[in-house]
C-alpha cells in the first residue's frame, strides 16, 4: 500500500513538472538561434589557421595551425568552425 501512494506522488510531481508545462509541437527543434558567424580571413593556400581542438578526456585545449587543405583532410570546414574555435592566421 504504501508503494501505491509513492508512485502516485512521484506521478504527480513529474506531471508538474516545467517540462512537461511546454506545449508539444511534434517537432524537435535542432537549431533554436545560431549565433552569428565570421569566416575565417582570406589567405594563400600555404596561410595557416590555427584553431582550438578538443580532446575528450583533456582539460586543456591544444592548438594547431594548419592550411585549409589540413583541416579538410581532418574533416573540419575552417570557414564554418572559425567563429567558435579559431584563434589565429599565420601567413607564410
Amino acid at each position: 500500500m504504501a508503494h501505491k501512494g509513492l508512485i502516485v506522488a512521484l506521478g504527480m510531481i513529474v506531471a508538474a513538472s516545467p517540462l512537461s508545462a511546454q506545449p508539444d509541437s511534434g517537432a524537435i527543434e535542432t537549431d533554436v538561434q545560431s549565433p552569428p558567424t565570421t569566416a575565417a580571413p582570406p589567405g594563400t593556400p600555404n596561410t595557416k589557421y590555427c584553431m582550438r581542438i578538443v580532446l575528450t578526456g583533456n582539460v586543456i585545449e591544444p592548438v594547431r595551425c594548419w592550411t585549409r587543405d589540413e583541416w579538410a583532410d581532418q574533416g573540419v570546414d575552417v570557414d564554418r568552425d572559425w567563429a567558435d574555435e579559431g584563434v589565429r592566421v599565420i601567413e607564410v
